[in-house]
């Protein structure tokens, strides 16, 4: 039995957690989005661990908008990098376990071959720096926490890929889509079911680290959306397109597929194949928000 607190309780992955929580019983869950617990505030995230005695912290919270966080650098630096250490210091204080949330973009580093958790990390945005910067100040101060680096998240909830193909493909006839940046998508409701199954298996507190986390299999987000078109039967030609093409203000890395082995050798969990997933999700049927 455990007493867990879900911060950022109001995205993506918050909400799949809700979602799964009632298959979940036995634990306590304090969900809360970002207007009940601001997580830049130090003294209240204490507070909220302290007066609940919580067991676990889950957090979820984070600043995501990859390209306006090139322009919004000190909001992203206090959410992504500050804000956890704040979780880390109150964890430690009242002896709290700490699962955070990262990216696969604190890698960046070039390579051509699927990433591990021990190979180096270049961060080339301000997203992904702040982010290492936020795995950093976890470490730092709750060396007993848990890191999960994860890459391409989609939900019925929420904004994201999934839910923006669907919606564009809908109401066009023709999208270029780049082809050369390739990954693997993560459906949240899997991580958030990898995330409450360790927890119940109380196997988290034994294995405190870094680990990966997306999807089985590999694909470009040229062929995730033609996956997506297929599924909802949308007569939408594709073209293919390279990264320059389509010029943003934050670099995105060529090549980010995760090796989860380490994972799955860890925990004893199978991960499902991504296309797997997102029939599961576009079967679900996705939410207007």
């Amino acid at each position: 039995m455990a007493n867990l607190l879900i911060t950022g309780a109001g995205g993506q992955l918050g909400r799949e957690l809700k979602y799964l929580s009632q298959y979940h019983g036995g634990h306590t869950y304090h969900f809360l989005p970002r207007d009940s617990l601001d997580i830049t505030d130090e003294q209240a995230i204490d507070t909220q661990i302290r007066e609940h005695d919580i067991d676990v912290v889950i957090n979820c919270a984070a600043y995501t908008a990859v390209d306006k966080a090139e322009e919004e650098v000190a909001l992203a630096q206090k959410i992504n990098a500050t804000a956890p250490g704040f979780l880390a210091k109150a964890c430690a204080n009242h002896q709290a376990f700490l699962i955070h949330i990262s990216t696969d973009y604190v890698y960046h580093n070039g390579m051509d071959r699927p990433l591990v958790e021990s190979d180096p990390c270049h961060p080339q945005s301000v997203y992904a720096r702040t982010k290492l910067e936020g795995e950093i100040a976890t470490r730092t101060y709750a060396a007993h926490s848990l890191i999960l680096r994860t890459s391409w998240v989609y939900s019925t909830y929420g904004k994201n890929f999934v839910k923006t193909m669907a919606r564009l493909g809908a109401e066009r006839d023709q999208l270029r889509i780049v082809y050369d940046q390739v990954g693997a998508p993560t459906y949240a409701r899997d991580l958030a079911r990898a995330i409450l199954q360790m927890v119940k298996d109380d196997q988290y507190r034994k294995n405190p680290g870094i680990y990966n986390f997306s999807n089985e299999g590999v694909t470009s987000w040229y062929d995730f959306a033609l996956s997506i078109f297929t599924w909802l039967d949308l007569d939408c030609q594709v073209t293919p397109i390279r990264s320059e093409a389509y010029p943003t203000p934050a670099k995105r890395p060529a090549y980010s597929v995760l090796d989860k082995q380490l994972f799955k050798d860890t925990f004893g969990q199978s991960i499902p194949h991504w296309q797997e997933s997102l029939w599961a999700c576009l079967d679900e049927g996705l939410t207007a928000e």
